[in-house]
């Protein structure tokens, strides 16, 4: 059905309501009697005593006692003469378990009157209202007393109409009713076809909340005692307390599906597993306690349900942005503003018609179609997600049922073209598989390059400093030695012929003019700051050579924490400053590995965790970055631990997996814990991941000492 169709129905619906519900309002006539009204709360008061009570005046048709276990005297009394030809009193009440009436003339005894049907089965009476026969003629003082006990809330109408327009009056019912019924059936089997489409568990739930709903409807409106179950039954007499909570249930249970709180809210998704359970309970109740108990129960369960249902909608559409949440937000809002506007009707505040009503069916029929809208829409917004992927299953159908029809031309043709294509798919997976073993290998040597990167970014930075350090001592160094190169040629240069004292005094003088002393001094220092330098760059030189053997594949005994230590030495020039290195190294022995690769597999995690510590949005005062091994029972340990950003389970169980990354885009492969998995996993060891969000990683590495 489209949504013009729909929209075209409703306002037929509506057009026809208010209609029918002006010709009604033309059609009753006013109570022409003096209504007042006396409570039994012991139930077990007799009509011959009643009189004597103390009754209180009603000015409105519409009694409304609200829920209570009471009997309720309603006293007609005639303040003047009337004449009522072939009129009938009419109690708009289906669910009264007491339903009598006495008349009694002046100056005499109560007499009980008979019910009054417009039909052969006596059933239907009670089931669409409560008609008693009126005296054609009536005199002032005369009195009708009628006892009354609602199975749920006592709120009902009490008018005199004619036998016509009681006719009309219960064709107008089941036209409305009949309207009704037609749009939850239509509803119950699209959406049940629908179900048996996608296999979407929201569909069944809605389906069967769809049948309770209605099924309590029927029970309100008297329908289920006339074709369903019999009058004297538990479902009769529980069945509007019982269909309302079994309704509610699958309602939770669709709102649980359709909204997936689990994602989207779990502490509301909690709650409504908490409410099913009450509902549950609630209606197991139901079997040792009276029907008065559970229509309290069931009324305030229903409070508390749409509050729950408009509380989840609410925040998954406004702050999940689930778009068909809409829908459903206003599929309830609707409901409840048409329960809202039901009992105004019942204290006067609004107008007491056909429309009023039949309000709480209109609005529970426009709900249950927003919600088919709802799951429609929720199809829509999952379909734009995967257009892609439905677009190339849209093909392959195309495809297939092009070879469909060609199956029919001619078999051997079909055969011969079969597996040509199969020949050529194959080719084609055969050309896939090798692009991406090839791709994978490019990614493979990319991250290679990325981690050579890093080693050559360290080198040049960590070689720069003492080189720059040697090479700033080598001028001033020339400087002191031309100094003392000039005080020897002095020497050098006395005339032995000549007078020696001003010869040695000048050459004294050029010595305090150099200041030879403060040269000696600095001589020494430049010198052990060029030594300094240079065991400075033989230290990174012995780092390098240490982690140069990326591609080695021999086994050898090798210590684990120079590989370590090599690893910071070359990184060094990539931590941050507020960055802390903590080292705890313990006395490991040797360990059989490929040493290039343990190498790579330290470089990976190290930079992974100064990566984690940088990408935190706010920077502690100081960071730390601790290093430990350990050994323990035929077993060394490795740990990396970092107090960066964390990750998240779901992160968690897929770091190991290729190309995974939650790096931005072009910031990382997605292969370097997938590396270090691999070689771990050869070396025939395992890698323990521990982490918290917000608080940092651990990655602790075990190795056996005899691997081999």
């Amino acid at each position: 059905m489209t949504q013009g169709a729909l929209r075209l129905f409703f306002c037929s619906f509506f057009l026809l309501i208010s209609q029918l519900s002006y010709a009604e309002v033309n059609d009753l006539q006013s109570l022409p009697f003096h209504a007042s009204v006396y409570k039994d709360k012991s139930n077990n008061d007799k009509v011959e005593d009643i009189l004597n009570k103390n009754f209180t005046t009603v000015d409105t048709e519409i009694f409304n006692f609200g829920v209570s276990d009471a009997v309720f005297w309603i006293k007609l009394t005639a303040e003047k003469n009337l004449i009522l030809n072939n009129n009938f009193l009419f109690i708009e009440q289906s669910r009264f378990s007491i339903s009598e009436m006495y008349h009694q003339k002046p100056n005499g005894k109560p007499l009980a009157a008979n019910l009054f049907s417009l039909f052969k089965n006596n059933l239907v009476k009670n089931a669409q209202g409560i008609t008693f026969a009126l005296p054609d003629t009536i005199s002032k003082g005369e009195i009708f007393l009628l006892k009354l006990k609602s199975q749920e809330a006592f709120i009902t109408r009490i008018s005199v109409i004619t036998e016509s327009k009681l006719h009309a009056k219960y064709a107008l019912k089941d036209i409305i009713f009949g309207i009704y019924t037609g749009i939850m059936l239509i509803m119950f089997v699209y959406n049940l076809f629908l179900f048996i489409i996608v296999k979407d568990k929201s569909y069944i739930f809605y389906v069967f909340y769809i049948l309770f709903t209605w099924l309590t409807q029927i029970s309100i409106q008297g329908y289920g005692l006339i074709y369903l179950w019999d009058a004297n039954s538990f479902i009769n007499n529980y069945s509007v307390v019982l269909y309302s909570l079994l309704g509610l249930v699958f309602a939770s249970l669709f709102t649980t599906s359709f909204l997936n709180t689990k994602l989207f809210a779990p502490k509301i998704h909690l709650l409504i597993k908490i409410f099913i359970t009450i509902i549950l309970v609630t209606t197991a109740l139901l079997f040792v306690t009276n029907a008065y108990i559970g229509f309290v129960a069931m009324q305030i369960i229903t409070v508390f349900g749409v509050v729950i249902a408009l509380s989840a909608s609410y925040f998954v559409y406004f702050k999940k942005h689930f778009k068909p949440a809409g829908f459903y937000l206003i599929a309830w809002s609707i409901l409840l503003v048409g329960a809202v506007l039901f009992i105004m009707k019942d204290y006067n505040i609004l107008p007491y018609n056909t429309f009023t009503t039949y309000l709480l069916q209109i609005s529970s029929a426009i709900e249950v179609t927003l919600l088919s809208f709802a799951l429609a829409d929720k199809i829509n917004y999952f379909k734009k997600e995967n257009e892609s992927a439905q677009a190339q299953a849209l093909n392959a159908s195309l495809e297939n049922q092009k070879l469909i029809k060609e199956q029919n031309v001619l078999l051997e043709k079909k055969v011969k073209e079969r597996t040509e294509e199969l020949e050529n798919a194959n080719q084609t997976l055969n050309t896939t598989l090798t692009n991406l073993k090839a791709t994978q290998s490019q990614l493979v040597d990319a991250e290679k390059m990325a981690a050579l990167g890093q080693l050559t970014a360290g080198i040049a930075h960590e070689i720069n400093n003492p080189i720059n350090f040697v090479t700033s001592n080598v001028k001033p160094l020339k400087l002191d030695i031309d100094d003392l190169k000039e005080v020897i040629r002095k020497y050098e240069q006395i005339d032995l012929e000549k007078e020696i004292k001003p010869q040695i005094d000048e050459i004294e003088a050029f010595k305090k003019q150099i200041d030879l002393g403060f040269i000696n001094d600095e001589i020494v220092s430049l010198l052990s700051g060029i030594s300094e330098g240079a065991k400075r760059t033989a230290e990174i030189i012995r780092s390098l050579r240490n982690f140069s053997r990326v591609d080695e594949t021999d086994m050898k005994a090798i210590d684990l924490n120079e590989g370590l230590l090599s690893t910071l030495v070359l990184i060094r020039n990539t931590l941050p400053d507020n960055l802390t290195v903590i080292k705890e190294l313990g006395n490991l022995p040797k360990v059989e590995c490929m040493p290039g690769k343990i190498n790579q597999v330290f470089m990976n995690l190290v930079a992974n965790a100064v990566q984690a510590i940088k990408s935190k949005e706010t920077q502690a005062e100081e960071e730390f970055l601790t290093i430990k091994s350990w050994y323990h029972n035929q077993q060394v340990y490795i740990s990396v631990k970092d107090t960066g950003t964390g990750m998240t389970e779901e992160v968690k169980h897929r770091i190991f997996e290729p190309f995974f990354t939650t790096k931005d885009i072009g910031e990382g492969t997605g292969l370097g814990l997938s590396i270090v998995f691999s070689i771990i996993e050869k070396h025939k060891g395992h890698v323990e991941v521990i982490s918290e969000l917000g608080k940092g990683t651990e990655f602790i590495i075990i190795l056996q000492v005899n691997t081999l």
